[in-house]
């Protein structure tokens, strides 16, 4: 499937995932899990998030992603084998890079099966605890998801674990996380 270039997000609330609050009128995610502790841990864990190694890693493709994300990144993720591939055209609207806290939040494109933002965030709390935290806010944008119906949101919790188990694995491999104090 070919990508607009042009194409702007499908949703008014640009950025919203970034600070919040989350708008009113969808399904609202919150996901956090502990990744490890320590400034290795923490960078392992941005690179393999910023570098989509993270998405990879869950079984999802990425496709036209630049190396790393960064705001103005257009991307397509996709999920499935053969006619049963759905394809998720993404745009990074926001994106940070530092020593505590690193992320990006990417919004929905036209042909996106759901309408809104969903955020990757990690953080380095005062007891040098590296947490990761998926922020969604979405509603259907297709029929197949409107079809759905409550399974949507189910399936998108599963994968907000998915990821982070991803990343545990993947910064435990690199950043050798110390999960016990």
């Amino acid at each position: 499937m070919p990508q607009d270039d042009r194409a702007e997000p499908t949703y008014a609330e640009v950025g919203a995932t970034r600070d919040g609050p989350l708008p009113p009128g969808y399904h609202h995610l919150r996901h956090r899990v502990l990744i490890g502790h320590g400034p290795d841990v923490m960078r392992a864990a941005t690179d393999d998030l910023l570098e989509w190694r993270m998405h990879r890693a869950t079984g999802a493709r990425v496709g036209g992603a630049a190396p790393r994300a960064r705001s103005g990144v257009r991307v397509r993720i996709s999920l499935g084998i053969g006619p049963l591939r759905l394809v998720a055209p993404c745009l990074v609207v926001w994106a940070e890079d530092g020593e505590r806290r690193a992320g990006f939040g990417y919004g929905t494109l036209p042909g996106h099966p759901e309408c809104g933002e969903e955020s990757f965030v990690l953080e380095r709390d005062d007891d040098d605890a590296v947490w990761f935290t998926v922020t969604a806010f979405s509603r259907p944008a297709r029929w197949m998801t409107r079809l759905a119906g409550p399974a949507a949101p189910v399936l998108q919790r599963a994968f907000a674990r998915a990821y982070g188990s991803a990343l545990r694995r993947l910064a435990a491999k690199r950043g050798r996380p110390r999960l016990g104090r």
